[in-house]
């Protein structure tokens, strides 16, 4: 029994007999549902090539509707906050 040995992990090899791995029912395969209309998965891509579709992806899909929404909603909230802990606004006019 040695104090400064670790032990080793046991590993199990089992494949179910009647199972063949290279069809579409895998059930052992990890997939997420939107993976099939992402440009940044898939194999044989560094880092860099993810990053620049990512962004490309970012920068064309952009609503300007979501953007003023998202804006005006922050600023309510933003106004309300400032109410709240009773905020002078006059320092604004």
């Amino acid at each position: 029994m040695g104090l400064l040995k670790l032990r080793k992990n046991k590993r199990f090899n089992y494949t179910p007999r009647y199972y063949d791995d290279q069809g579409d029912g895998n059930p052992y395969h990890i997939k997420h549902k939107f993976d099939d209309y992402r440009k940044t998965v898939g194999e044989g891509k560094g880092l860099k090539s993810k990053f620049k579709d990512a962004w490309h992806d970012l920068r064309q899909s952009s609503d300007k509707a979501t953007n003023i929404r998202l804006l005006i909603i922050i600023s309510i909230l933003t106004l309300i906050f400032l109410f709240v802990i009773d905020f002078d606004l006059s320092i604004f006019f």
